[in-house]
């Protein structure tokens, strides 16, 4: 057995799904990226938009390092109860935030991995790691590593797993044997199962996408994105954009909630920590509505949810709430318009308003 299929071995074996490697290279969607940017598709997270040529290619900030071991851990899980998911007077949150935040899952995997290279890889290896917290554009190193496609919806697609994936790597100071790279755009691409593969005609995720995030094909605009609204974005949630929200409070999983490669083919892991407990997936509003720092803090903590902060997650709820047009949605809203937070107020008086708008 190769040193490659060790290293393969070893990282499903701690963890991983999927595992591809290839030579440290620049993006081959930098184009893209540059265009993306210019276009102001970022909105407001600037974070992306810094160190730009660094996350185009690697060799910048890790000039030691000559392949790139691309990771993906399956987040997919049980499907939802049909009842609570659609409950109006229950909040949706996306799939991958139902546990532990992904990042510190998914660094101690990668710790553990670096720590088995070191002992049985060649002498003197350094490995570095990338989990989205470092200036990478992973799905273009998971297309060099041979791990998919990338979806109309951008994000990066296997024929076997389907989309809900978490990536990740490591880069590693030494030359490995590397994976064929997924074909370019247009080109059929083929599974280790043999089946071809790419999007076809199917536009059901732009179709389906209930603020029409994405101007384009392979282009989302992360001011009309759901996710972004309701995670990233620290201000006011537009007008416009509120009564399409329905019960979202974290995140959004539609563009892959109707994606036949995720219908088809997306499963749980080998290592799964993530449950459709319904107090995870879909948390009573009238419940959130009463939290206070301390409470949000008990609820929430360890999971990616906490990126919200309480200001961020009552807004979200508040919208929630008008959208459910539920009687049961008065009193909390009510309670919400009197909060000390003027962030959280306003979106609770629009959604008093909404709720009372017949």
């Amino acid at each position: 057995m190769s040193f490659e299929q060790e290293l393969k071995q070893a990282a499903c074996e701690l963890g991983f799904d999927l595992a591809g490697i290839a030579d440290v290279q620049p993006a081959r969607h930098a184009a893209a990226y540059r265009a993306w940017l210019k276009e102001g598709h970022n909105a407001d997270m600037d974070w992306i938009a810094r160190n730009v040529e660094t996350r185009i290619d690697p060799a910048i900030w890790q000039p030691e390092a000559e392949s790139m071991l691309v990771l993906a851990v399956s987040y997919a899980t049980q499907k939802p109860d049909s009842k609570v998911w659609n409950d109006p007077m229950r909040g949706r949150i996306a799939r991958y935030a139902w546990g532990r935040d992904y990042h510190k899952v998914i660094r101690k995997r990668l710790d553990r991995l670096a720590a088995w290279i070191a002992e049985h890889g060649p002498r003197g290896v350094k490995s570095v790691y990338f989990n989205d917290a470092r200036p990478m554009l992973e799905h273009d190193a998971a297309l060099a590593a041979g791990l998919g496609f990338i979806g109309r919806n951008t994000l990066l697609i296997h024929p076997e797993w389907g989309s809900m994936m978490f990536l990740g790597g490591l880069l590693l100071s030494c030359k490995l044997k590397a994976d064929a790279p997924t074909p370019g755009s247009g080109e059929k691409i083929l599974s280790p199962a043999g089946k071809a593969s790419d999007c076809g005609n199917c536009r059901r995720c732009l179709n389906a996408c209930p603020t029409h995030a994405f101007p384009a094909e392979y282009i989302l605009n992360s001011r009309l994105c759901i996710s972004y609204q309701t995670i990233e974005n620290r201000n006011a949630i537009p007008d416009a954009l509120r009564p399409k929200f329905g019960n979202w409070i974290f995140g959004c999983d539609v563009c892959q909630e109707v994606c036949p490669w995720v219908k088809r083919f997306s499963h749980s892991g080998k290592a799964p920590w993530l449950v459709a407990e319904p107090d995870r997936m879909a948390p009573r509003l009238d419940e959130l509505a009463e939290l206070d720092d301390e409470g949000f803090l008990a609820r929430f903590a360890g999971t990616p949810v906490m990126r919200t902060k309480r200001r961020g997650m009552l807004r979200n709820v508040a919208v929630a709430l008008g959208n459910s047009r539920h009687p049961d949605a008065q009193a909390p809203l009510e309670k919400l318009a009197q909060d000390p937070e003027s962030l959280i107020a306003e979106h609770a008086r629009w959604g008093l308003s909404r709720l009372n708008d017949n």
